[in-house]
C-alpha cells in the first residue's frame, strides 16, 4: 500500500464515526501534492445536500483527530467539502447510486475520433460501464475512462 493509500485509509478510518456523529456520510477521501503543498480533503454528503456547518463540525473534529494520531508526516492543508455538483464518480458506490442519472465520460484515447460521451448511467461491472445515448446503450472498458462524472446544466 503506497503512502497515499495508506493516509486516505487511516483519515477514512477516524473519520467514520464523525461523519456519524454528524449525520454525513464519506464521499470520498484523497491526499494528493499540488503545487508544492499537500492537500488530505474529505468529501462529505448527505441527502439533501451538506452545508457549511457541516463542513466545518467535521473538519474540527476530524482534525482534533489527525492532530492526535499525527500518522502524517508532510505538512498538509485539511480541506472538508462536499462533492460538487460536477462529482466524479471513483468508486463503485458513487456508480450504484448513480445508475440512471445522466453522466459524462471522459476517454484516455478517442473511440471514433471522440473522448467525450454523455449518456444516461445504464450499468457497470468490474470491467465496464455502460451508458444510453439517446436510444443507443454504449459500453465502455473501464481502464479506458480517464473520468466519469454526473453531468450537469446550467
Amino acid at each position: 500500500m503506497s503512502k497515499r493509500e495508506t493516509y486516505e485509509s487511516r483519515t477514512e478510518a477516524l473519520l467514520s464515526p464523525i461523519a456519524g456523529q454528524f449525520g454525513v456520510e464519506i464521499y470520498d477521501i484523497e491526499y494528493v501534492k499540488e503545487g508544492s503543498d499537500w492537500y488530505l480533503r474529505a468529501y462529505i454528503d448527505k441527502p439533501d445536500g451538506v452545508n457549511i456547518n457541516d463542513c466545518e463540525n467535521v473538519s474540527r473534529a476530524l482534525s482534533d483527530e489527525l492532530d492526535r494520531e499525527d500518522f502524517i508526516q508532510d505538512a498538509y492543508i485539511l480541506e472538508v467539502s462536499s462533492p460538487g455538483l460536477g462529482r466524479a464518480l471513483k468508486k463503485d458506490k458513487h456508480l450504484l447510486k448513480s445508475v440512471g442519472e445522466e453522466v459524462e465520460i471522459k476517454l484516455y484515447k478517442p473511440i471514433d475520433k471522440q473522448k467525450e460521451f454523455q449518456g444516461f448511467l445504464k450499468a457497470f461491472d468490474a470491467d465496464t460501464v455502460t451508458i444510453t445515448i439517446g436510444e443507443e446503450d454504449k459500453e465502455f472498458a473501464r481502464a479506458e475512462i480517464a473520468l466519469i462524472r454526473l453531468a450537469f446544466h446550467f
